[in-house]
């Protein structure tokens, strides 16, 4: 009789885990489905084309002694290193000077400004666009994120099964 109650057991954890996966599946349908409706109207860019972007906007120079007497500091104001002559920084139209790869990072994880004065980087519809594609949270397929997921929802009862 226990053997029986454990087959049952099992076989409705089996069940709820393959409906589960229908219903997962389902919601990436239609949200695949909804996302490219709405790709049309709201377009967005890629890290490369945000990238890009600043490049295009700010290029980057390399610091020299020259670019050091031009102005106030001789730090970057993100990692508070000093700048060495031939590193590879971007002089925003404020004025203040960074390593690039450190403004860069600012700019992808922050708003699109000046670390120091807050002064716009790039135009507000680029961030937008940037940001919406961010926001988007993409399933890749991946069977162990479906695994930790259903563990997740329904406990132990998934391990001993797998």
């Amino acid at each position: 009789m226990a053997s029986l109650s454990q087959f049952f057991s099992h076989l409705y954890t089996m069940t709820v885990v393959f409906l589960s996966l229908i219903l997962l599946e389902i919601v990436i349908l239609v949200r695949s489905v909804i996302g490219i409706t709405l790709k049309s109207e709201k377009p967005i860019i890629s890290t490369t084309q945000y990238l890009n972007y600043i490049e295009e906007k700010n290029p980057t120079i390399s610091y020299s002694e020259k670019l050091m007497r031009q102005q106030d500091s001789m730090e970057c104001a993100v990692c508070l290193s000093e700048f060495s002559e031939g590193e590879r920084v971007r002089k925003l139209k404020c004025k203040h000077t960074y390593h690039k790869d450190c403004l860069d990072r600012w700019l992808q994880q922050c708003l699109a400004t000046c670390p120091l004065c807050r002064a716009k980087v790039l135009p507000d519809e680029i961030v937008a666009k940037y940001d919406r594609m961010q926001n988007q949270i993409e399933y890749d397929g991946s069977d162990e994120e479906i695994l930790f997921l259903l563990s997740a929802l329904y406990g132990n009862s998934l391990q001993r099964i797998f």
